[in-house]
This record gives structure tokens, sequence and C-alpha cells, in this order.
């Protein structure tokens, strides 16, 4: 007597993913086009054929520990193809973010951030924090003479209080990472195993180059964008470390021709280009891209603010502007909302998709 198998579909997962993508999973009809054009799609068990099917009966924990919808890159390719209009990248990009959701700790942060009626308390929340600081500090009234913003928040306090936030917010990362890796083993087990280490450095340089960007058709400017976004970042990153070390040795603040300095100016450029690309294509390319939803908007408003506000923090100071101390509190408050949030933007969603790649590349499933 053949096995029997219960399914128990999620009704409330299908909604939610129905609501995200605009998609109506009912009307696909598993023509299989979706997986036939999708030039990243493996020729065992293809995506995102399977993935719609899943969707459609509201299976949602094994498609939190499925690799596959990591692999896809939403070129829109089988959005194009799609006969039924049923939107295939939209439904995985909902997927993508229902995961990281689902495993980022802790859990309530997601749900402030998930829902926009709450973007008060959203950035209510580093405020809060920042001046609870100033105050322990003692220095929550204005500097008098010349801008120097050590004045204004010291460095002991910036730096221990900014490293700390980094460590509590990774040690929640790490902890849904490694339940994510767990389900994808027992959703998705392999045979041919290749070392971690070296599938993990595959998976890197696949993610920083974009290598699979360049075989999406109907979205190649992404792969110029994302780029830009991801080295700008990168850059400023590594300048803000420089910066810490500046700071350590008493060389704070730079000169406005220090390499770092400098280097950081391209890569705000950078990062300010890549941003502006993305928000113009999203709303002149609805069609090709599909549906942009709050937490798209958010992080990539949010980076292109940060981006800003930390130029304008530069200018104040050389400019020597009364309002540098207002400019340079809001730039911090985008500073911590982009650390805090982490786990639940396109951060997050970077870590989680190096996480799949990896593991794809141990098991040979790419």
């Amino acid at each position: 007597m053949a096995d029997i198998n219960y399914i128990q579909p999620d009704i409330d997962f299908i909604r939610q993913v129905k609501k995200e993508c605009g998609s109506s999973l009912t009307a696909c009809m598993q023509c299989g086009t979706c997986s036939v054009v999708c030039e990243l799609s493996p020729g065992d068990k293809p995506f995102p054929r399977k993935e719609m099917m899943w969707s459609a009966w509201g299976l949602k924990e094994k498609l939190y520990g499925d690799p596959d919808i990591w692999l896809c890159h939403q070129c829109g390719d089988c959005t194009t193809y799609c006969p039924r209009d049923v939107r295939p990248s939209e439904v995985l990009a909902s997927l993508r973010y229902r995961s990281y959701m689902h495993y980022a700790r802790p859990k309530f942060l997601g749900k402030l951030l998930g829902n926009p009626l709450l973007l008060p308390v959203v950035i209510a929340i580093p405020v809060i924090i920042i001046l609870g600081i100033l105050y322990l500090a003692g220095t929550t009234k204005i500097p008098e003479g010349e801008i120097n913003y050590s004045k204004f928040f010291p460095h002991i306090y910036l730096n221990t209080s900014f490293l700390f936030l980094v460590i509590l917010v990774f040690a929640g990362l790490f902890s849904g990472l490694r339940k994510f890796r767990l389900d994808m083993k027992n959703n998705m087990p392999g045979t041919k195993k290749n070392s971690i280490l070296k599938s993990f450095i595959v998976a890197l340089k696949d993610s920083l180059t974009h290598k699979d960007f360049k075989s999406c058709k109907a979205q190649k400017f992404r792969y110029s964008a994302h780029l830009l976004m991801l080295f700008g970042f990168l850059i400023l990153l590594m300048v803000t470390v420089v910066a810490i070390f500046a700071v350590v040795f008493d060389e704070y603040p730079l000169t406005l021709w220090h390499p770092a300095k400098i280097a950081g100016n391209i890569a705000s450029v950078m990062l300010t280009a890549g941003c502006l690309i993305i928000i113009y294509q999203r709303i002149v390319n609805k069609d090709i891209l599909g549906k942009s939803n709050y937490y798209d908007w958010f992080f990539i408003i949010s980076l292109l603010l940060l981006t800003l506000s930390g130029v304008l923090t530069e200018i104040a100071r050389f400019q020597n502007w009364y309002s540098a101390y207002h400019i340079y509190f809001i730039h911090l408050v985008l500073v911590w909302i982009i650390i805090i949030y982490m786990p639940y933007t396109k951060f997050g969603h970077f870590m989680y998709r190096l996480t799949a790649l990896t593991y794809a590349h141990r098991i040979n499933r790419r």
C-alpha cells in the first residue's frame, strides 16, 4: 500500500505571498516555461516550477529551507515569458523576504520593520538610544566654537556603543543563519560533498562579482546598479574602520585630501548613483521589475539618505555650519537604522543568499 502524505496548507502564508507579489498563485498551470527560460535553474528539480506549486499549497516550511529560492536573482525572465502572468520572479522575491523574516532574531524587530504604520517606532528606537548615550556622556547641549563632532558624541561612547550594537545584531543574524542551514540540509540533502571552505569562497566570489546577474536578459541594468551599491558600501565600511583607527592614534579628524577621505567621497558617489538608478528603474519599469514593496523602498531610501547625510555631515564640518551637529545627529540615526535592522533588510538578504549559495555549491547544486 502506498504511503499517504498529508498536506497542511498555511492559508495566512498564501495570503501574505499573494499580497506581497500581486500574483494569483492558483493561476499557475505548471507548464514549466519559467524553469526552461531561466539560465540559472538546475536540470534536476528545477526552480521556480516546484516553488510555484508549493506556494499555492502554502507549504511554507519546505519553502523556508529551500536553497533554490536564493539561486534566483529576480532577473524577470520567467515573468516575461509566463503565459499565465503569474509573475514567478515576484513570487520568489516574496518567498526570500518571508524566509529571512522567519529566521532573523529577534522577531519583534522584523514585525516592526514589516509594517509601514510602525515607521515612527522604527525611527524612534535609534533616536532614543542615541539620546540616552548622549545623556550618559553629558553632551546633550550643542558645543560652541569650531565644529568638532567628538565634543558632541565622544568617540569612546560612539565606538563602544557601535561595537556592542554590531556584536548584538550579528549574534542574532548568525543564529538565524545556523537554523536556515540546518533546514536546507533537511529539505534538500546532497550526496556529492565539496569542502565548505571551497564552497564558501566560490559563493563569495559569485556574490561580490554578481556573476549570475549577467545571465539575466530582462533586467541587465541591475548588474551595474547593484555593483555600484555593493562596492560603494564596502568602501565606506573600510573608510569607517580607518577613521576608528585614526581616532585611536589621535589622527582624527581626517583632512579633505586624506586617501581614506577621497575614497569615501568616491564611494558616496557610487552608492548614490546605484540607489538613484534602482529608484528610477523601479518607477519606470514596473512591468519588468514587478511590484515594489514597503521593505524594498525602506532599504533603498534609508541607504540613500544615509549616504547624502554623510556627505552633508562632511561639508558642514569643513564649512563650519551652525546646523552641523543637527545634521550629524540625523546621520547617526540613519547609521543605526541600517545596523539595527540589518537582518531584516537587503543586507540580511545578502547573508542568506551567501549561505544558500555556499550550500548549493557544496552539494553540487550549482
